[in-house]
């Protein structure tokens, strides 16, 4: 079984509009994933520094961040992370170019984690529903055009209101939704933008938001998780 997560950590600022990097870390630990992918994970102005400083995410997590080799101080690309446990072995990374209206992207890794192979895609999608299904055609012709059948799992903040349509109806062409619940807005939470997705390979044993005390203060959007194992 391999637990995966996806969160809009809001560049660490809370409902509360303080800035602390160790709200966040503390809902990391309570939620107890092997992967996960974070939006918003930068700051939005100047060098883009990361929102977690790196010597927090080193000395008092079980995580490390997926190398980009894009920008020195940052943890992402365009605000995407994928942080992994220290344990777990990276094969490979990228950053994915998207379309976009406003400054989009996305990332990717191929991690081992027990000798298994899971390939992770990790994405912000933009507010404007005709760039929201021109950024999943991207993604989706990136992650099915592999020569490999690696596992594969899409995650992240889809921005998207409907329930059914729009880059929703894309990606459900091509892969199964974990039905997690609504994360945003995380005092009252009212709509599902953040999604986890995975290949036929893969099925959900488990599934929801996780809603804490915590995590209700350290970010607008709650994280949502997922427990899949290999069929």
């Amino acid at each position: 079984m391999i637990k995966v997560a996806s969160y809009n950590m809001h560049r660490a600022i809370g409902t509360d509009r303080r800035r602390n990097p160790e709200r966040i870390l503390d809902v990391l630990h309570q939620m107890d994933a092997d992967v996960i992918a974070l939006q918003e994970a930068d700051r939005r102005f100047g060098p883009r520094i990361s929102a977690i400083p790196p010597h927090l995410l080193e000395l008092h997590s079980d995580y490390k961040a997926v190398p980009l080799d894009i920008q020195t101080d940052s943890m992402g690309w365009h605000g995407n992370a994928i942080l992994v446990r220290k344990s777990v072995r990276i094969i490979e990374h990228d950053i994915l170019h998207i379309p976009y209206l406003e400054p989009r992207g996305a990332v990717m890794a191929e991690v081992a984690i027990d000798d298994q192979s899971l390939r992770i895609f990790g994405m912000h999608l933009d507010l404007s529903g005709l760039w929201r299904r021109r950024q999943a055609a991207a993604v989706i012709a990136r992650a099915t055009g592999h020569d490999d059948a690696s596992p594969t799992v899409l995650m992240g903040d889809l921005n998207e209101w409907s329930a059914q349509s729009g880059c929703l109806r894309d990606f459900r062409h091509h892969f199964n939704f974990a039905h997690c619940g609504k994360s945003f807005h995380a005092r009252r939470p009212v709509a599902q933008l953040d999604r986890i997705m995975h290949c036929g390979q893969l099925a959900v044993t488990n599934c929801g938001v996780h809603d804490s005390p915590s995590a209700r203060k350290a970010s607008d959007h709650l994280p949502i998780w997922a427990e899949l194992e290999l069929v």
